[in-house]
């Protein structure tokens, strides 16, 4: 079933209209009346549509039915990840929020070859929260994740220790492993850090350390920065009982 994403404002018991992108969407898509259509308001509410009329610039519904989303997952997973090169952080956000993602962060640290100035990033957000947008209508979301870029390592750390728990990846650790990690005790929120090209230093892993954050292998291979997190995520969302 075809899904549009609308502000929560927009969301109506008994009637509501798809106008702007979304009803552009709905005529290449060639709907017509009576068709249903699924309507989220991005945060997990959700209403089963019929169209009732179909014009230029809007497309006119009825709510047959109001529910939560059922397909989002029940441990909420935030992907920290240090600025990548070129356009590899537009395909993490994509997967991530195919795989179920709550949240992406961006983040400078000490071994970033990128570092996008404040011009160059608000468009860079933009961009990155229509690919999240775009990627929960292809997968069945009932939230888009948010796409947020914090000004420093110290931040990054500060905001994801927040969680339930919080785990940096290290390919220089070999003791504990993500399944040791996950194993240990029930968690709700979960944040998963991993860096950029050139890894992480020593002294940013001791920082996490010190902030609460489990040090972690991802196993005897190094992987690529845009690969890590999206290994780390299938496995948590694994553990969790999600696949």
């Amino acid at each position: 079933m075809v899904r549009f994403f609308v502000s929560p404002e927009e969301m109506q018991p008994d009637f509501m209209s798809l106008t702007g992108e979304n009803a552009q969407h709905a005529k290449v898509l060639r709907l017509k009346n009576g068709e249903e259509v699924l309507v989220c308001d991005g945060q997990g509410g959700e209403s089963l549509c019929a169209i009732s009329d179909v014009n230029d610039g809007q497309i006119s519904l009825v709510v047959r039915h109001q529910q939560q989303s059922v397909t989002e997952a029940k441990v909420k997973v935030s992907i920290y990840m240090a600025f990548p090169k070129g356009d590899k952080l537009e395909h993490v956000i994509q997967k991530a929020t195919e795989l179920g993602a709550f949240e992406i962060v961006a983040f400078p640290s000490a071994r970033c070859v990128s570092r996008p100035d404040e011009k160059s990033l608000r468009k860079k957000l933009d961009r990155w929260q229509k690919i999240a947008q775009s990627a929960a209508e292809q997968s069945g979301r009932g939230v888009i994740p948010k796409v947020v870029a914090l000004p420093s390592y110290a931040e990054a750390l500060k905001h994801a220790a927040q969680a339930d728990k919080a785990i940096l990846f290290y390919e220089n650790e070999q003791a504990v492993t993500l399944k040791m990690s996950l194993q240990a005790g029930e968690f709700q929120s979960i944040s998963l850090l991993s860096g950029p090209e050139g890894g992480l230093e020593a002294v940013e892993v001791e920082k996490a350390r010190e902030a609460g954050f489990d040090i972690c292998t991802l196993g005897k291979r190094i992987l690529r920065c845009e690969t890590a997190p999206l290994c780390a995520l299938s496995a948590v969302m694994y553990h969790t009982g999600e696949f």
